[in-house]
């Protein structure tokens, strides 16, 4: 099956082009089976059955390849709880978190594996050795949770950040989670796409910093500072994600209820949002963290075996 088949046409009215968006997590997983080349994951910290099931699934059907990293011993029990064959898979044995932390980025940088996976260790573990200078994985950009959505109400898959990762960004760093945000989102098939700056009210109001950064991020996007994307804001949720509300509070824009992607002021604010998108809403999330020269699956502990299959798939396609 032709990629192309497996993702549905999206009208991009401003540039007047059809660009191709993923409309469902079937169509992630399709896309990444079909690409020439499976993609090796580094999995820090897989002895645990959650990690296992998602990734033992993956490769089953192709998606990725794992080298497995931790507890030897233990994680050679937990695959034959599996019903699996602990020889069909390669076992890195490290004792501790930062050790599996270590050998992971160690893996990308010797080029035998194309991204990480954080299985049972602290975040940390990983993203520090990741960043290190002489390790030459880092980009100078700050790192963020980028999210791609399968939301009931929309027609097309939705990206989100940041709901994860920096706390209080300052403008230079929303200036990066836009950057690095839309760089995963040309890597799968959204040629320019429409980014949402989001902030309590749609008007500018001068004393929220929610919407006078939306308003420079809106600038830098004139400027050129920000490229390859159409930056609107400040914008609220709720005229963002519907057009008969933007229509009702006479916001112009065209993108209002199809956005592909959504920039939270903070990180509260995103967690809280994706968590009552998923339990209250009905949405599937897959995440990763961007911004370093390759992609980190780094879901939350009470993240489904679905969620973290699915962003094996985002992880793999974007690296």
């Amino acid at each position: 099956m032709c990629i192309s088949f497996i993702r549905c046409c999206i009208l991009n009215e401003k540039k007047g082009t059809t660009e191709m968006a993923y409309k469902k997590f079937n169509d992630l997983v399709e896309a990444c089976k079909q690409h020439p080349h499976t993609n090796t994951v580094a999995v820090a910290g897989a002895a645990d059955a959650h990690v296992l099931g998602a990734v033992v699934k993956a490769e089953k059907i192709n998606l990725v390849k794992p080298i497995l990293v931790g507890d030897a011993a233990e994680i050679e029990r937990l695959l034959k709880e599996i019903g699996e064959e602990p020889a069909n898979y390669r076992i890195i044995d490290a004792k501790t978190p930062a050790d599996c932390g270590v050998e992971a980025v160690e893996l990308v940088k010797a080029g035998d594996a194309q991204f990480i996976m954080k299985g049972m260790v602290d975040t940390k573990d990983v993203l520090k050795p990741l960043v290190k200078k002489e390790n030459g994985l880092h980009t100078g950009r700050a790192m963020s949770v980028f999210t791609y959505n399968e939301v009931p109400q929309m027609d097309k898959m939705l990206g989100q950040a940041d709901g994860g990762m920096i706390p209080y960004p300052t403008l230079e760093q929303k200036r990066d989670i836009i950057i690095t945000g839309v760089e995963a989102l040309h890597k799968l098939g959204i040629e320019h796409p429409s980014v949402a700056v989001l902030a309590p009210v749609e008007k500018m109001n001068p004393k929220l910093v929610e919407c006078t950064d939306a308003a420079a991020l809106v600038e830098m996007n004139k400027d050129g500072t920000i490229t390859g994307c159409d930056v609107v804001g400040p914008i609220s949720y709720d005229v963002a994600m519907s057009k008969e509300i933007a229509k009702t509070k006479k916001f112009d824009c065209p993108y209002c209820g199809e956005f592909d992607m959504l920039v939270y002021p903070n990180m509260s604010a995103g967690n809280m949002a994706h968590k009552a998108m998923i339990i209250c809403g009905g949405t599937k999330m897959a995440g990763v963290v961007v911004g370093a020269k390759v992609p980190v699956v780094l879901t939350s502990r009470g993240a489904s075996e679905e969620e973290k299959f699915v962003s094996l798939a985002l992880a793999s396609l974007i690296s």
